[in-house]
């Protein structure tokens, strides 16, 4: 009884599962021509959606990219060309929506950001590598000198029998 009610249920679920409508994010559009489904799967794909940010147009599920693909292939199918139409959605949307930006003053941080970094980058190295030369060039006092003078004594007593024990400071001995 527990089995007959068991496999019941599962079809009831399966007769449920299977009578909801399945929704596919895929957009069908009809070309008058292959040069404008060419020139719409190239506009889709260089096109950015400014709300996902990184990804194109034809990548995207999001609303927005679904209207600009609309507004694609209505402008495509009109006649216009694939320069109309980024001319069209830079207008609407900013350069943001293009992944080369042309090269003018609102876009100059975009261009140039990165150089600027760079350079920031390798004059902070430069001006810390001089820094720490400066610091070493002064001159040590004779108790400093008598400490360095010891431990290269000891160093090189080490180098010339490396199985003797010197008992400097630093060393520790194992007793087994």
């Amino acid at each position: 009884m527990k089995h007959a009610i068991a496999v019941f249920t599962l079809l009831i679920g399966s007769w449920f599962v299977a009578s909801v409508p399945v929704q596919a994010a895929i957009d069908v559009y009809e070309f008058a021509t292959p040069e404008q489904e060419a020139a719409f799967q190239e506009l889709t794909a260089t096109l950015r959606c400014p709300k996902c940010q990184n990804n194109n147009i034809a990548d995207s599920n999001a609303e927005l990219a679904k209207d600009m693909r609309q507004k694609a292939y209505e402008m495509l199918s009109e006649g216009k060309s694939k320069q109309e139409v980024i001319d069209y959605m830079i207008a609407r949307y900013g350069n943001f929506v293009t992944y080369d930006p042309p090269l003018m003053p609102s876009t100059l941080i975009l261009w140039l950001g990165p150089l600027c970094f760079l350079l920031i980058g390798a004059s902070v190295l430069v001006y810390r590598s001089r820094k720490g030369v400066v610091a070493s060039s002064q001159p040590m006092d004779e108790k400093e000198s008598a400490r360095l003078h010891a431990l290269l004594n000891d160093i090189e007593k080490e180098a010339e029998n490396p199985h003797a024990a010197s008992g400097s400071a630093g060393e520790s001995k194992v007793k087994k």
